[in-house]
């Protein structure tokens, strides 16, 4: 609500400097109309120019583009406060900072990326060079198909905890799911363990009070709200922490979709049968989620000298090619690691590409992947919700349906429910499990975590979820994705204005 607020006056301010200027020219001016209109038409000009000369996702720019042309100084300010600028926010200098503080602890094993580079495996090699996360092979994955399978072994680890417990997630909502965490927590941090909760101010904003960190505190839990909502911290909180992470002593960690709420695991629904996942990792790669969490943590509070202590060694085991690589999107990046892993996923798939996800709002990068797949004889199938938990963003989501369909790409609809999975699977061979819709938010805004997989046994139980799955959805025909003119206006709009909101 507080974000709405503040979107709707920063627009009505836009609003009032366009209008005001134009009228202020008329009545006090109006010799001077004609200079004035060019030297106004001609600063919009350049501001475009100045855009198109740094836009490398030309779809995600193109409002930017109308709207400096038809409103210059409308567009101005909401490219100002919207647009990435990060020089003026202290926190997202500090995660900068620590993101290339932290590289010297995510030692590579050299021996493992040759054998990579033989087997060419460039999904992989594109992750190691652009996100400097390492992959490795000494791991054994986990996969759960709904939260509610994922829940019981969640509270199991945390029971074993006897180091630390650090947890990362965008929403926490108290209820049935939350309090039983809680319950084993408090007694861990009775015990001494050193437990630390970061969880999104703006994703738990109508959940949770605003002093929920200091009533953890009393328990002997650490507690950060990332990115504290605050009218004197900036006019827009755009970026957000959307990860979900849980790391235990450095010996077990937990990903995937499920936030902590009671929804996730399937109580008090609203939205018919929530599908989500989460994934558990015992081995080495636990090590890219401990960095990525202490990252932001320390980014805060600085509170961490030495963050090697954090690290578990594990014994050698014999997965020889199986290949784990977790890894972190930030909004600081220049490269969209989010979408352009996705990409180069599409591209490399040739049996096969399936994906869920609750949200399906792309640029055209995306859809020109998807299509050419699908045109190169690929099995695409994308799963999205039957019932969607934000009317206008499946309004959004419906519109890219009838081009991907003519283009042989097919459309399931999850006729039980709500979709809140992200998972990418390709040829029994890779797959990625993590955070990241396939939205603007995720992949141009968002704080987000993905685990990319290949070779790994647990992808045949992401396959079997898959077949699952599709038995309880409906495959769009050429009638279902027709809709009429008006609607399809609507749509083109919301679609044109996406990048924005």
């Amino acid at each position: 609500m507080l974000k709405a607020i503040k979107r709707f006056f920063v627009v009505i301010l836009g609003v009032v400097l366009q209008f005001g200027f134009a009228i202020m020219i008329r009545l006090f001016f109006y010799k001077y109309l004609g200079i004035i209109t060019i030297f106004y038409n001609i600063a919009s000009i350049l501001i475009v120019l100045a855009i198109l000369k740094n836009s490398t996702r030309l779809s995600n720019d193109l409002p930017w583009i109308i709207l400096i042309l038809m409103f210059p100084i409308f567009g101005t300010i909401l490219l100002i406060t919207l647009g990435k600028n990060y020089s003026k926010n202290k926190l997202l200098k500090n995660i900068f900072i620590y993101e290339k503080k932290y590289q010297k602890y995510l030692d590579h094993n050299k021996k493992l990326e040759k054998e990579i580079n033989e087997q060419q495996l460039d999904n992989i090699k594109y992750l190691i060079n652009r996100t400097n996360y390492f992959v490795s092979s000494n791991n054994e994955v986990t996969y759960y198909s709904f939260g509610e399978i994922f829940y019981p072994e969640l509270l199991k680890e945390l029971k074993k905890a006897e180091k630390f417990i650090f947890m990362e997630y965008f929403i926490i909502n108290e209820g049935v799911m939350w309090n039983g965490i809680l319950e084993i927590l408090k007694e861990k941090a009775a015990q001494g363990v050193d437990v630390r909760i970061m969880y999104d101010d703006m994703g738990s904003v109508a959940m949770l009070s605003s002093n929920y960190s200091k009533q953890l505190l009393k328990y002997g839990i650490k507690c950060i709200p990332f990115n504290k909502l605050s009218p004197f911290r900036g006019i827009f909180m755009n970026n957000r922490d959307h990860r979900k992470i849980t790391v235990i002593d450095g010996k077990v960690a937990f990903s995937g979709g499920v936030n902590l709420s009671d929804e996730y695991i399937n109580i008090n629904s609203s939205l018919g049968v929530w599908k989500d996942n989460g994934i558990k990792i015992v081995g080495d790669a636990i090590w890219n989620l401990t960095v990525m969490f202490l990252t932001l943590w320390n980014a805060n509070i600085n509170e961490d000298k030495d963050i090697n202590k954090f690290r578990y060694k594990f014994v050698d085991s014999n997965n020889k090619n199986q290949y784990v690589i977790p890894y972190g999107v930030a909004p600081l990046h220049k490269d969209l690691i989010g979408e352009d892993v996705y990409i180069n996923m599409i591209n490399s798939a040739k049996k096969y590409l399936y994906i869920m996800t609750p949200y399906l709002i792309i640029d055209t990068d995306m859809i020109n992947s998807l299509c050419r797949a699908a045109k190169r004889g690929v099995d695409v199938r994308i799963i999205v919700p039957g019932i969607p938990d934000k009317k206008i963003v499946y309004t959004q989501t419906t519109s890219f349906f009838k081009v991907l369909h003519d283009n042989n790409v097919k459309i399931y609809k999850f006729t039980e429910g709500f979709v809140h999975s992200k998972v990418f699977l390709s040829d029994d061979v890779r797959a990625i499990v993590g955070t990241i819709n396939m939205d603007y938010r995720s992949l141009y805004l968002h704080f987000e975590n993905g685990i990319y997989m290949e070779n790994v046994t647990a992808i045949k139980d992401i396959h079997k979820d898959f077949e699952g799955t599709f038995k309880s959805c409906q495959e769009l025909s050429d009638k279902d994705v027709k809709v009429g003119f008006i609607k399809s206006i609507w749509q083109a709009i919301l679609r044109l204005f996406a990048p924005l909101f």
